[in-house]
């Protein structure tokens, strides 16, 4: 599992919320929490040249942290959270409560989702884990898990 906070959006809650769950053990391997650009690149590869064109809340960071993550890591999926959580930080291009997930499957395409998530710095939070980073990664390993049947 691949994670980043921007603006401090997540900083721990997708592998809190995985963990929480009895005998995650037997699917969770590890998880990134990368806030600043350089861990992005030192732990997950994340090329400078992509923070630097695109910044750190972008489809493509997100897209490179996922890929990055299975690259990095012995897993088949890794899931990737960055946005502007607020109150501060955000910007007509980046408004507060926007919200880019990107997910990574080993020998698969990544993808990514951009959402605007409206509400105070909880529910932006909430919104993006409960609602799309959590359900993307559920649907993607019952996936796999239907292919290999």
């Amino acid at each position: 599992m691949a994670r980043c906070d921007r603006r401090i959006l997540h900083r721990g809650l997708v592998a809190g919320a995985l963990t929480a769950i009895a005998g995650s053990s037997d699917v969770v391997e590890r998880g990134f929490v990368t806030y600043s650009n350089e861990a992005k690149s030192e732990l997950l590869g994340v090329p400078a040249e992509t923070i630097a064109a695109h910044g750190a809340v972008s489809a493509e960071t997100a897209a490179a942290m996922a890929e990055g993550a299975v690259a990095r890591a012995p897993v088949d999926l890794a899931v990737s959270v960055t946005g502007v959580a607020g109150p501060g930080g955000g910007s007509a291009e980046k408004p507060v409560g926007l919200v880019i997930i990107g997910l990574a499957r080993r020998g698969g395409p990544c993808r990514t989702e951009r959402h605007i998530f409206a509400g105070d710095r909880s529910a932006v939070r909430r919104a993006a884990l409960c609602i799309r980073a959590l359900g993307l990664l559920e649907a993607e390993a019952r996936e796999l898990i239907e292919r290999s049947s």
